[in-house]
């Protein structure tokens, strides 16, 4: 499993690195205007790869969110990995949100599959089923199973996956990101009811996007 880093993705730092040489560099020569470009790319780059901690609620029978951003879909659809009609939440993240993944809930990972496909618009309901994706399915120790699935978007054209079949996670541990803007959909197991509507603002690893039924 990817073990966890404070403040900036391991993943960045190529990035970091060539855009703060680049920009000192033109700072050193005097040149203002490529410096204050490169500059302002260096500040987007520490923005998008910053790994912030999270407090992830430990109360049972809950969700927490995968991703940072926006939800835009709150419906019932086709869970990829299970062919079930479930709930649907689906968060959108653009480029200045945090991009790191984290896990809805604790269990193993039980099944992975990832599919090629296009890069639009990941705000588009279609991105679900025509862009390249892949679903992590985590199952509890009650045989409950939760399908997240990592959306490639118009800009995002990478998923990175840190955790493998068979890994164990725990609740809000990080699990991959998906680099410069995406989506994650979740398909919650029967028993659950969102927590969460249209619009709502997620924190991964720390905003409730579910609760069990009563």
């Amino acid at each position: 499993m990817h073990k966890p880093y404070i403040s900036l993705t391991p993943e960045g730092w190529p990035s970091i690195l060539l855009a703060g040489s680049a920009t000192l560099v033109f700072a050193l020569l005097g040149w203002a205007i490529p410096a204050v470009l490169g500059l302002m790319v260096l500040a987007l780059l520490l923005n998008f790869f910053r790994d912030p901690e999270r407090f992830v609620p430990h109360e049972p029978d809950l969700a927490v969110a995968p991703a940072d951003g926006r939800v835009i879909i709150v419906a019932p659809a086709t869970d990829p990995m299970t062919g079930e009609e479930r709930t649907r939440v689906c968060i959108f993240m653009n480029v200045f949100n945090v991009h790191v993944n984290r896990a809805c809930v604790a269990g193993t990972v039980s099944a992975m599959r990832y599919w090629e496909g296009k890069f639009i618009n990941a705000s588009f309901d279609k991105a679900s089923s025509d862009n390249e994706r892949l679903a992590v399915q985590i199952a509890e120790k009650d045989g409950s199973t939760w399908t997240m699935v990592q959306i490639a978007g118009l800009i995002a054209r990478r998923i990175i996956p840190w955790a493998q079949k068979g890994d164990t996670v725990e609740r809000g541990q990080r699990y991959g990101m998906i680099k410069f803007g995406s989506r994650v959909d979740v398909y919650l197991p029967q028993g659950y009811q969102p927590c969460v509507t249209v619009g709502t603002r997620t924190a991964a690893g720390q905003t409730v996007i579910a609760k069990r039924c009563e």
